[in-house]
């Protein structure tokens, strides 16, 4: 008897015409998000922008707090877009052995529930680099989410296209927030990679402020248009390619380590494995979950698998000798950037392909058995809701700037008369 698959089980293109409930469940959505994003991106402009003008330290102190709260109201506003318009939820599990290992005792203490046994917050490290293996364009989406209930979501750095910077609305407010945009072009970019970075690792030192950097090793999607060029790499450093994964790319993970450590010598690496259910092995994710089929068409993933590796950078992670390191040096423009030894590179290349070989094997074991692999920790639950109802007014930044549109309108009419 052939078992009937459900919608999110079956490619986007053989799925049924978009219903009417899809068809509205899709305006509500772009009518709540979009005035979100506005309600965010208006907040930064009325009320943060100003502060800039000032040449005062408790101006600069003043409109770095609020730039964090727009990063929080947006991250919290991703929450309630799962939780009204594309329900979901998260399974975590943590490895329990070899590299990257978490033990009985730090998994009970990193999960936090309440008094009826929900998850309600994850006590993951403050500072961190995460990295996971990248299959559908909302994996970022996903694991801000996850920061969210690490209480990090307000700290979130991400490195982006140069291409996005002017998005209306979205890509102004990444600018605000720091996010770090890329030519791809390595030449030009390792630079202000490794500038941005040191900054931002020296800030939120000394200010002993949490810090999350999002990183995709990969580069790109996995896609019938980037399996053939990972194939084609592996044949040209002579290593098998893998299955559910592309080959990753160490240079800009290795350049992040290295201007981050120096400035947090407690800095850890979260890497993420995260697994779609639907997609068969060897698939495409994007063949089955876009952000337009999620948000839009209703059609979210039931669960999102995402199993959990961490790493004592300094101690764990052969990112090369770095005890010459000032971290008082910040790379510009006008100095002259120190390189590293080529066998620092390999080295560290050849430790990151073993790990993302671990992953694939993960993956394919994921499939192939109807439990999680040996070495994992049983899963943990957590539903992509909102912690508090008050937290929607956080979504839009309290409506704030509509207010002084409604109060300005009023007193330019009042004007005129």
């Amino acid at each position: 008897m052939t078992a009937v698959l459900q919608t999110h089980e079956l490619p986007i293109s053989k799925r049924s015409p978009r219903t009417w409930p899809q068809i509205l469940n899709a305006a509500l959505f772009l009518i709540v998000f979009i005035s979100g994003c506005v309600m965010v991106n208006g907040f930064q402009f009325v009320f943060l922008l100003p502060l800039r003008l000032f040449p005062f330290p408790w101006s600069r102190t003043l409109y770095d707090e609020g730039i964090r709260y727009t990063k929080e109201a947006f991250a919290t506003l991703m929450i309630l877009m799962n939780q009204w318009f594309a329900p979901t939820r998260l399974s975590v599990t943590f490895e329990t052995q070899g590299q990257g290992r978490f033990t009985e005792e730090e998994v009970e203490r990193i999960v936090k529930r309440d008094a009826a046994g929900k998850v309600v917050s994850l006590r993951l490290p403050a500072k961190s680099v995460i990295i996971a293996n990248h299959q559908v364009y909302c994996d970022w989406w996903y694991v801000w989410c996850l920061t969210y209930f690490a209480g990090t979501h307000k700290d979130v750095f991400i490195v982006l296209k140069r291409s996005l910077k002017w998005v209306p609305i979205l890509g102004w407010g990444m600018q605000f927030y720091n996010f770090i945009f890329l030519a791809r072009s390595w030449a030009s970019d390792r630079l202000h990679l490794s500038s941005q970075l040191s900054k931002l690792g020296k800030q939120a030192q000394q200010q002993d402020k949490p810090l999350t950097f999002i990183l995709y090793p990969e580069g790109t999607l996995v896609s019938r248009d980037t399996r053939p060029i990972s194939k084609r790499y592996a044949d040209k450093l002579g290593t098998p390619d893998l299955l559910n994964v592309l080959l990753p790319r160490s240079t800009g993970l290795h350049y992040s380590l290295r201007s981050l450590t120096p400035r947090i010598p407690s800095l850890r690496m979260l890497d993420i494995t995260i697994i779609y259910p639907g997609v068969p092995p060897m698939g495409y994710g994007q063949s089955y979950y876009t952000l337009r089929s999620i948000f839009l068409d209703r059609t979210p993933p039931p669960v999102i698998h995402m199993h959990l590796r961490m790493f004592d950078v300094a101690r764990d992670v052969p990112i090369g000798d770095i005890s010459t390191t000032n971290p008082d040096a910040i790379p510009n423009s006008g100095a002259v950037e120190v390189d590293f030894p080529e066998h620092e590179k390999v080295e560290f290349d050849l430790w990151l392909r073993k790990l993302w070989t671990e992953k694939d094997e993960f993956i394919t074991k994921f499939h192939s058995t109807p439990s999680f692999p040996s070495g994992t920790k049983a899963p943990v639950d957590i539903p992509l809701e909102l912690r508090h109802i008050w937290e929607i007014l956080d979504a839009f930044c309290c409506f704030g700037p509509a207010v002084v549109g409604y109060l300005w309108a009023k007193l330019t009419k009042a004007s005129l008369f």
